[in-house]
């Protein structure tokens, strides 16, 4: 386990294809067109997937909650919102929303069906605007949902979670429901253009975890002790073999090697 920093930590954004900072733009609040598409995705996602969907009545109905899952395809983000009781928002590149003509606007109006809130590609201080965004939502009572591993596993192992998350729900005191998602990634594996129509997937809710009684978002050990309590809650529900490290890209050249190394909190 690495050290842990007092400070307030900065946590990344991840897409779901790669770990990387974002510049947060204004949220899209559930509407008519989330209604609709929930509606319509849910009733072809049901068909197609045929999902089975485990601990629904422990979501809380009202209130914040963080949807807290393992990360394993694309159509995560689709599974958690369509298996949920209530309505659910997680983030997703600005790109995905800038498309012009008649594409552009499928892309737009899928994402916005689905929950999507878009953020911009920034540095610095934009991954922490982020952040700030996905608690503006908590404070008006609303879910999100977040993959603490940060990027999607390619090879089915749980990877050690990032503090992103439990700092979001130590600073907000919402409580984390840990899901365990389970055939999404042979559903639709990276990389692949269509879903296959010969899996099916399982969605599993777990108990909500209230990760207060670890202290506060300032400490690191609280946020460390939180992120693990949340990792050990989706394993369980997951069943996937544990991987031991973070998941993150190979070092590039001594100087990153050398960072990599060095005890510090993964984000």
């Amino acid at each position: 386990m690495t050290s842990e920093q007092s400070a307030v930590p900065e946590p990344t954004v991840e897409s779901d294809q790669e770990q990387t900072t974002e510049e947060a733009v204004a949220p899209r609040r559930a509407g008519a067109t989330y209604a609709l598409g929930r509606a319509v995705i849910g009733s072809l996602a049901r068909l197609i997937y045929r999902p089975h969907v485990e601990g629904r009545d422990r979501v809380p109905l009202q209130g914040p909650v963080i949807f807290a899952s393992n990360h394993l395809s694309f159509i995560d983000s689709i599974a958690i919102p369509v298996a949920a009781p209530r309505p659910v928002h997680f983030l997703a590149k600005s790109t995905y929303f800038e498309g012009t003509g008649f594409k552009g606007g499928v892309m737009r109006t899928f994402f916005q069906s689905i929950g999507a809130i878009p953020v911009r590609r920034g540095a610095g201080q934009a991954a922490l605007d982020a952040l700030d965004q996905q608690r503006q939502l908590l404070d008006e009572g609303l879910a999100v949902a977040l993959y603490p591993e940060g990027t999607r596993s390619t090879d089915g192992r749980l990877y050690k979670g990032r503090t992103g998350a439990a700092f979001l729900a130590l600073q907000t005191g919402a409580p984390v429901v840990p899901v365990g998602l389970i055939g999404t990634d042979k559903a639709m594996p990276k990389g692949a253009k269509m879903p296959s129509l010969k899996e099916r997937i399982t969605v599993r809710f777990g108990d909500p975890i209230d990760v207060t009684v670890h202290g506060a978002a300032t400490s690191g050990k609280a946020r460390r002790l939180a992120t693990d309590q949340i990792m050990t809650a989706i394993h369980a529900l997951s069943g996937q073999e544990l991987a031991g490290v973070y998941n993150e890209p190979p070092a590039q050249g001594p100087i990153e090697k050398i960072k990599q190394a060095l005890p510090h909190e993964r984000r």
